[in-house]
């Protein structure tokens, strides 16, 4: 699957996208962002208070238990405003 981080996610990861295979039992949005933070200080760092972070699945808002099984593309930003 392939993860895609946008603004100060981006800049805090040190990447802009990826390709990763998460392991069994990762069936969600924030079982996705729960492994994520145990890859390194940079992603601990980048979703430290991870009910900001906002997601994206295969280009459609998703809430932390929407279920990622079959997903082609998860993105990942900070809350965005207008202006």
């Amino acid at each position: 699957m392939k993860l895609v981080y946008f603004a100060w996610v981006r800049e805090r990861i040190g990447k802009a996208e990826e390709t990763v295979d998460p392991p069994a039992g990762t069936e969600t949005v924030a079982d996705l962002v729960g492994w994520l933070r145990g890859r390194g200080e940079e992603y601990a760092y980048a979703f430290e208070n991870a009910g900001i972070v906002r997601a994206a699945i295969d280009r459609v808002h998703a809430k932390p238990d929407a279920a990622i099984a079959g997903a082609t593309e998860i993105a990942f930003f900070p809350p965005m405003t207008g202006g």
